[in-house]
């Protein structure tokens, strides 16, 4: 069942404890609710890759993140799920800067199912 969403700011602090690295780079909840959310890792040099890129495992772990604010979002702050499988297509490289990942939840159930856009901010 639903429930009224925490705010934004509470949804990053259980984040943030949940998942350390998820702290230490900084990873900001911007909003959660409806089954959808948007994060926000900030700029940081240690998360390029060679050619000056935004790395591939900055970029998953970020999406991994923002699908749990989702979830978060619809179940009052309450979760323990675990990722299961990650998909994810490399349609073009980020260049150095703030991203932003949109996740929206298309199926909960035993499983839980959905997808997340993710682009440079601005």
């Amino acid at each position: 069942m639903d429930v009224d969403p925490p705010a934004p700011a509470e949804i990053q602090a259980i984040v943030h404890a949940g998942v350390p690295l998820a702290a230490a780079w900084g990873i900001e909840v911007i909003a959660a609710a409806d089954g959808a959310a948007t994060c926000r890792l900030p700029w940081q040099e240690a998360l390029l890759r060679p050619g000056g890129t935004v790395s591939g495992p900055a970029l998953m772990g970020l999406a991994d993140v923002a699908m749990w604010a989702a979830l978060l979002g619809v179940t009052g702050g309450r979760d323990e799920s675990l990722t299961t499988s990650l998909t994810i297509h490399f349609l073009r490289r980020l260049p150095p800067g703030a991203v932003l990942a949109e996740a929206r939840l298309l199926k909960r159930g035993r499983l839980i199912y959905g997808e997340v856009l993710i682009r440079s901010e601005g």
